[in-house]
């Protein structure tokens, strides 16, 4: 090779030796970018999953809806069916409204960061007390009629999933108070719930209020834990079905006066079954979507223990009246399979197979225990078990969290590190918390429901129709419009004697009236 060719080939190759790192430098940035677009893409991914999964949920959740105007309008009575099946109808609507206008600001107005739904955190005023250099919130105050900071399409999201919730808590009355409420009355207090009393204790629990604060302030556990609302969603519920049946009395000809009670019996047990299952159906919304994450795989232990603390809840059910009373009644099968639902609601997340199948177990025999303590002792007319499905076993739900939390799912909960353990895995203090969490429901809701109830009262001129109209029934002078037009049936009206008390001890019944 002559001089002048090897000088040439000594200066390629520096070329190509200089051209090797800047040529991989030059492909640096692009790698870079990349992995950052496709990290940026799989993250936009997830949050896509996860809105379609909340707003999915909350379609189960609200088919629900006419799951409980099933199983209400079916143990009731013929001649009440189309006033029974209307308030579960509207009070969708009544109830959303007063939850969209006020109700929603009041429990989220301080939720803070909506992290599986796009880390949205304009929701982040929550009204509280400073206690012992603590805040101790109270509730929301921002988010009024979704307008302002709530004009965001993750807030949209969430309102939808947790007005449906709400919904829920608000039909839980119209079944306890069923077939002698007046309709006006049942308007006016739909307001309350959807706008106040609902939304004030969810904030307490679910919005960053004090009960959930109960371990950052307190050292009590993870502070009150529920997860689907055992006790925001079913005990609120049962709670101001207690209060207002109580107030409003019971359905003529329901009590002896020597204090016996009278069975009066639903006209339409398979439409109450099949109310039944669309509740049970609709309940993987209710549990499982309450991840608020698709991607959270949990949501598959979550729906599995709902399915079986329901089945359990049904099984026990129907052996406890099978033995106590000779027959499985159908009634109490459907109670039973409920209650085990609702006693699931708070603890699904956070508890073994077995155990899900324990606590549902309880709650069916615990419902046949309190419908009948409810309806003999303490003579509360309740005429579809509202009371004991969801105010008793949402009580119970929540405690059996306390005690069964296994340890296995719920890190950094209401702001305390490490996952959620109850009393039987070491962490008695998740107990207390589930505790002080029942007794402020049954307090603060119960004292709310007495304030609207009373309210109610003043403006409609009172809750309960006439006894001629209760007798007639409901349908044609509440609604205009009967049921059951062309299928009159006698055995929708209760035969009463004449010694038959209007409630118990208070006056006699006056005669039953002419055929119309």
């Amino acid at each position: 090779m002559t001089g002048e060719g090897m000088k040439r080939s000594v200066g390629l190759g520096l070329m190509l030796a200089l051209a090797c790192p800047l040529g991989l430098a030059a492909q640096a940035v692009p790698a870079d970018s990349l992995a950052t677009a496709a990290n940026a893409a799989a993250a936009a991914n997830t949050v896509a999953i996860n809105f379609v999964w909340t707003l999915v949920a909350g379609f189960l959740v609200m088919f629900m809806q006419a799951g409980f105007a099933m199983v209400e309008t079916g143990f009731t009575r013929a001649k009440n069916a189309a006033h029974t099946i209307t308030m579960n109808f509207m009070v969708y609507g009544i109830a959303m409204l007063a939850y969209w206008a006020v109700g929603f600001a009041l429990q989220a107005g301080g939720v803070g960061a909506l992290g599986t739904l796009g880390g949205y955190d304009k929701l982040a005023h929550e009204v509280s007390l400073t206690i012992g250099g603590k805040e101790w919130g109270l509730f929301g105050g921002t988010g009024f009629f979704l307008t302002g900071v709530a004009y965001a399409a993750p807030v949209f999201a969430y309102f939808l999933f947790q007005m449906v919730f709400m919904d829920t808590a608000a039909t839980i009355p119209t079944g306890a108070l069923a077939e002698r409420w007046k309709f006006s009355a049942f308007v006016v207090f739909s307001v309350f719930v959807g706008a106040f009393i609902y939304p004030i204790y969810a904030n307490w629990t679910w919005g960053g209020g004090w009960l959930a604060m109960l371990g950052k302030n307190l050292g009590l556990g993870h502070g009150h834990v529920d997860f689907a609302g055992s006790s925001v969603v079913h005990m609120t519920g049962g709670v101001m079905a207690f209060v207002t049946a109580a107030l409003l009395g019971p359905r003529r000809g329901k009590y002896n006066a020597d204090g016996t009670s009278n069975a009066i019996p639903g006209h339409n047990i398979p439409m109450a079954l099949i109310g039944t299952f669309i509740l049970a159906f609709g309940w993987f919304g209710f549990n499982a979507g309450s991840t608020l994450a698709g991607s959270d795989l949990r949501i598959g232990v979550i729906a599995t223990n709902t399915m079986l603390a329901g089945a359990a809840g049904g099984i026990t059910a129907m052996l406890y009246m099978w033995v106590k009373y000779g027959k499985p009644d159908p009634s109490m099968v459907a109670n039973g399979t409920l209650a085990g639902l609702v006693a699931i609601t708070a603890p699904c997340a956070f508890v073994t197979a077995p155990s899900a199948v324990l606590i549902g177990g309880v709650a069916g025999v615990l419902v046949c225990l309190a419908v009948f303590f409810i309806d003999g002792k303490l003579h509360i007319d309740d005429p579809v078990g509202a009371i004991s499905v969801h105010g008793v076993n949402g009580l119970w739900g929540i405690l059996s969290l306390g005690l069964l939390a296994d340890g296995t799912y719920g890190d950094g909960w209401n702001g305390v590190p490490g996952a959620v353990r109850g009393l039987f895995y070491g962490d008695a203090s998740q107990f207390v918390a589930q505790l002080v969490g029942g007794l402020t429901n049954f307090v603060a809701v119960g004292a709310m429901a007495y304030a609207a109830y009373k309210v109610t009262e003043l403006v409609v001129g009172g809750h309960r129709v006439s006894a001629e109209v209760e007798e007639l029934g409901l349908d044609l002078p509440e609604m205009g419009a009967l049921a059951y037009p062309d299928t009159p049936e006698v055995s929708s009206a209760v035969i009463l004697s004449e010694s038959a008390a209007v409630s118990l001890g208070v006056g006699q019944l006056e005669p039953e009236p002419e055929a119309i």
